[in-house]
């Protein structure tokens, strides 16, 4: 995807593979790199389901964020969305709140538009915001390349540094047979001031 030469060929193959698997339909950049770990994330002020615009910086009293890279359609998201409301009950309460953002391109996923996304927060009553990136400005700042994808920032007196990217845990088919908590284990580590692994 970075090189200049093949930009186009590769573009044209990666979007026939996106919308084909339906994993996620958002748009991508030629100089997406996004935030590694010890980045300080900038923040963002997105359109909530409710129609409240919501930013990090609205959760004055949150050691962190748990941001989510989110959507409607994609399976493995639906695969994973009442362990997203149980990590907010979870850790919520401990100053880590989830917050969704979908990047996803109405036009191209109808099933991601707004609407829908008001939808989807009812059936499956989230606690948490679920924002709409309508602009798609924000996912490649992450450098999120797909759904669910996890960003744990921690709030310091420096800004909110990254601290974790990756996946929720390793088994998205079935919750019961996890094995390895990936966030779960990292927003434990800075609650006991460890480094996160």
């Amino acid at each position: 995807m970075q090189m200049k030469n093949q930009n186009n060929f590769f573009m044209t193959i990666l979007a026939l593979v996106i919308i084909s698997t339906g994993l996620l339909s958002f748009s991508t950049t030629n100089d997406m790199e996004g935030y590694d770990i010890g980045d300080v994330a900038t923040d963002f002020k997105l359109k909530n389901v409710d129609g409240k615009m919501v930013s990090l910086a609205d959760y004055s009293d949150a050691k962190g964020y748990i941001v989510i890279f989110s959507c409607n359609t994609c399976p493995y998201v639906v695969a994973y969305e009442d362990r997203m409301i149980e990590l907010h009950n979870a850790y919520d309460k401990k100053g880590f709140p989830v917050i969704a953002i979908n990047p996803n391109d109405p036009e191209v996923s109808p099933g991601d538009s707004f609407e829908k996304m008001q939808k989807r927060a009812r059936e499956k009553n989230f606690p948490f915001a679920y924002v709409f990136d309508e602009k798609q400005e924000i996912f490649p700042q992450y450098g999120a390349t797909r759904t669910p994808h996890v960003y744990l920032l921690e709030k310091t007196k420096e800004g909110n540094i990254v601290r974790y990217i990756g996946a929720i845990d390793d088994n998205f088919k079935d919750a019961s047979a996890v094995k390895d908590r990936f966030l779960e284990n990292a927003i434990d580590a800075i609650l006991n001031k460890k480094k996160c692994q």
